[in-house]
């Protein structure tokens, strides 16, 4: 988790700055896309807080109630972030945009004086603007370094379907939307100052609303998946079949089910039957070993349940012969 974290710590840190100077830069200049990146930036902040909890809860032990432990904490926390992206940062945005290209004309004095220098809300709103996308581009430059760490070779948008931590990618979603928005609400200030038409303001604040909306959605979709369960990758699932199909003990192999309980804890359950030729208690000792080899492979697989069918015919033997 650690990697995690440390996109998480980069955005809150960039996304916390760049609010304070979006709102400041949108009660001079009485822009509507740069409230909209303020309130954007604002619930990214309070998402990477989201995270970070989800990450702490998730580590807790499994106890009696939570068996399997608290693993899917995480995947929870990650669809909260999800909605919050679609209603507060999406849903404002477009509302803000829709009341401002009806009413383009409401707005502030346009004019700051800082340090003795006074300057137009159009320049204030450059400068902030041009920070925020270089703070941002940050942000998502240590948010894909340590994405690129988790997926490897993979290609991208398979990494992402395949991968079960979901917060890292979350964040590079998120700064992904963010850099697109503070591109559009740079582009909008200056048509609408350029051609003196407010309206293209309102219409910059629906544009960054819709974009916030389809990542939210994508990330909605991938948190749901990760919550209702999903089966290992096809790497570990054909791993554990090389180890217990390798013409040892093992006769044939039935049903190989797997379920992520969280981004590193996996529950095998497995039905396999054994040579004929082997007592109960060699049986035993034979599932003992493909466990520890199959825990050394796959450090992830936290629990093992295999339905050995040679010991229920062994067991139910004696009986029969009577």
């Amino acid at each position: 988790m650690a990697s995690s974290k440390k996109a998480i710590y980069a955005a809150i840190a960039g996304n916390t700055a760049i609010a304070i100077t979006k709102f400041i830069g949108a009660a001079i200049s009485g822009s509507s896309a740069m409230l909209a990146e303020g309130i954007h930036s604002l619930v990214d902040t309070g998402n990477g807080g989201l995270l970070l909890l989800g990450i702490k809860r998730s580590q807790r032990p499994p106890d009696a109630n939570h068996p399997f432990g608290y693993g899917k904490s995480l995947y929870f926390y990650t669809l909260i972030v999800a909605v919050l992206i679609f209603g507060l940062g999406g849903g404002f945005s477009i509302y803000e945009g829709l009341m401002h290209a009806l009413d383009p004309g409401h707005g502030g004095s346009g004019t700051v004086t800082v340090a003795g220098i006074t300057m137009s809300g159009l320049t204030l709103n450059t400068i902030v603007l041009t920070a925020a996308i270089v703070f941002e581009s940050l942000a998502l430059r240590t948010a894909l370094q340590e994405f690129k760490k988790q997926r490897g070779d993979k290609p991208f948008f398979s990494a992402i379907k395949e991968a079960k931590d979901p917060t890292t990618f979350t964040v590079v979603f998120e700064d992904s939307a963010a850099l697109a928005g503070l591109v559009v609400a740079l582009l909008g200030v200056h048509l609408a100052s350029a051609l003196h038409m407010p309206i293209i303001d309102g219409i910059a604040s629906i544009v960054i609303g819709l974009i916030l909306c389809g990542v939210a959605v994508f990330l909605i979709w991938e948190s749901k998946q990760l919550l209702i369960g999903e089966a290992a990758d096809p790497e570990i699932r054909d791993g554990v079949y090389d180890i217990v199909h390798n013409g040892g003990p093992v006769e044939a192999v039935g049903r190989i089910l797997t379920v992520h309980m969280g981004p590193n804890t996996l529950v095998l359950n497995m039905d396999l039957e054994f040579r004929d030729d082997l007592s109960a208690d060699e049986v035993e000792v034979a599932i003992d070993d493909l466990e520890k080899k199959i825990r050394e492979r796959h450090p992830q697989v936290k629990y093992i349940f295999i339905e050995a069918d040679s010991i229920t015919k062994r067991k139910k033997s004696p009986s029969a012969s009577a």
